[in-house]
């Protein structure tokens, strides 16, 4: 794979401003692709990323901006749908009002950001969807009932656009990242009573004794998207070091 195998493309990436969807958006740039950003506040944003303030919960504000990357494009080849919204607690802890919010914009801000962009990628000789899933998709976690939920619609729904469009030639696949260390994980350890153990736990939940990074993440999701994967549809890539697959036994103690 060469480091401009996406030259020629134009992509998508909601969510872009921050986290994995910056690291998306900067790595699919610096392989060749023209590469807009979908986001509330694109107003940080560089070159050579593009910035359309869009918002995914919101129907109009979503084709508006699909449609502008497309004029200003001249398509769009690759949507990457990194935009999304976390909730903590068990079934008791989130008010139906939570629930609506964050499925809507998990799981219909996919839909929305998708339709727009179906119209462009059906013109496109490359066309590629990737979705950002999680770790709780195949893992059970405490306390995140309402994003669990939310996740595992995002990889049900996948696999069914995935039956729906390959015969127009549009790839489907989702990324499930482990915990990635991003400006919200940030956040949540700085509400911690202990940061420092709260991070050190967060460690080593995962077999790597580390977190996830966001450019590991970012690199799954340039190879779906990317014509070295013209194969693969309807896949869920795990980037979780080894937290749904593994089972290890205690370290001795010294």
């Amino acid at each position: 794979m060469t480091t401009d195998d996406l030259a020629g493309l134009a992509a998508v990436v909601t969510g872009g401003a921050s986290g994995i969807g910056l690291a998306t958006a900067s790595l699919l740039a610096e392989r060749g692709a023209r590469v807009a950003v979908l986001d509330l506040d694109p107003a940080p944003l560089k070159e050579p990323l593009t910035g359309f303030t869009a918002d995914v919960g919101a129907d109009a504000s979503v084709r508006a901006a699909v449609d502008a990357a497309a004029e200003t494009f001249g398509g769009i080849d690759i949507v990457v749908n990194c935009a999304g919204i976390s909730a903590v607690g068990t079934v008791e802890d989130n008010p139906d009002e939570q629930w609506s919010r964050v499925l809507d914009v998990n799981v219909v801000g996919i839909v929305r950001t998708t339709r727009a962009a179906l119209p462009h990628l059906r013109r496109s000789s490359h066309a590629s969807v990737v979705n950002i899933g999680s770790i709780v998709t195949t893992t059970g976690l405490p306390q995140r009932a309402l994003y669990a939920a939310s996740k595992g619609a995002v990889m049900s729904l996948t696999l069914s656009m995935a039956a729906d469009h390959v015969r127009e030639g549009i790839r489907f696949n989702c990324v499930n990242p482990g915990t990635v260390d991003t400006p919200w994980i940030g956040r949540l350890l700085a509400a911690a009573e202990d940061p420092v153990a709260e991070r050190a736990a967060l460690n080593a939940r995962q077999p790597t004794g580390r977190m996830v990074r966001a450019d590991e993440v970012a690199a799954a999701i340039a190879y779906l998207a990317s014509p070295a994967a013209a194969s693969v549809t309807g896949t869920a890539l795990a980037v979780d070091g080894g937290m749904a697959g593994l089972r290890l036994r205690p370290e001795a103690k010294p």
